[in-house]
């Protein structure tokens, strides 16, 4: 089986540009709002290509990223030197499952937009947990975002997902996907290819994301038995109480 972070090298050339057309921005205000009204020094997990890291930062909030992907991170950093920023921002290559940093180091970790759906064990997710909970000060919180509607994708193959270009005269890009669903394992495998340019000029990227989506009261239970209490599970970035049909969830947790 492969690895959750597998793929994710590949896709950082990309990921900017498709989430742009799908998720957007609609959670790095709502993570700013939360972190400013804590307060504390933050880490987030997943940072990627910095899409909430580097906002977060620019707001003057003291926060850390730790990705696995080296490429995503190559991102990041580009991204934060076009800001003209004078201080450095911590952008970390590690394994969410091994974190390198000092116990009680943060009183906020933040695992957004479905990072933690990239652990695809059992065991990698409780090795995380007992990392975000060694790594957090006594009290500290831990916010949660996972992405609900993954498992109810409808298996395709070879779909065109995604057309565009990437800055205005530049190369078109195409998206053929296919998705996959083990339900008895609950991932969902997605196979993309990425075409950038034309004729001769064209280049084709092929790589696999693997996800591991859990129902939200058995990953409550798993939050639970990993030392943490949980405050609130939100069904929206308005606050909104979770139901059945939220299309986001969001866990509100604190070590306990």
């Amino acid at each position: 089986m492969a690895e959750g972070w597998h793929g994710w090298d590949a896709y950082a050339k990309f990921y900017d540009w498709e989430n742009a057309r799908t998720a957007g921005r609609r959670d790095v205000a709502f993570w700013q709002g939360v972190t400013e009204r804590l307060g504390g020094r933050v880490l987030e997990l997943g940072a990627g290509t910095g899409r909430i890291t580097i906002p977060l930062a620019r707001a003057g909030i003291p926060i850390v990223g730790v990705d696995r992907s080296a490429s995503m991170l190559a991102y990041a950093r580009r991204r934060w030197r076009r800001q003209r920023r004078p201080t450095p921002l911590a952008l970390t290559r590690g394994d969410i499952r091994a974190l390198p940093y000092g116990d009680g180091a943060f009183q906020i970790v933040l695992a957004p937009y479905g990072i933690l759906q990239s652990l695809i064990r059992d065991k990698d997710l409780a090795a995380t947990l007992s990392e975000v909970r060694r790594v957090l000060a006594p009290g500290g919180r831990f916010g949660i975002d996972l992405v609900p509607d993954v498992p109810n994708w409808r298996e395709y193959r070879r779909r065109v997902s995604l057309t565009g270009h990437r800055r205005p005269g530049g190369p078109p890009i195409t998206l053929v996907e296919s998705v996959h669903q083990d339900r008895a394992k609950r991932l969902t495998t997605f196979d993309h290819e990425y075409t950038e340019g034309r004729g001769r000029a064209r280049e084709v990227h092929r790589f696999t994301v693997t996800f591991r989506t859990l129902p939200v009261k058995t990953m409550l239970g798993r939050v639970e038995r990993a030392g943490f209490a949980v405050d609130a599970v939100l069904g929206g970035y308005d606050g909104r109480t979770w139901d059945d049909q939220a299309d986001t969830w969001i866990v509100m947790a604190r070590k306990a």
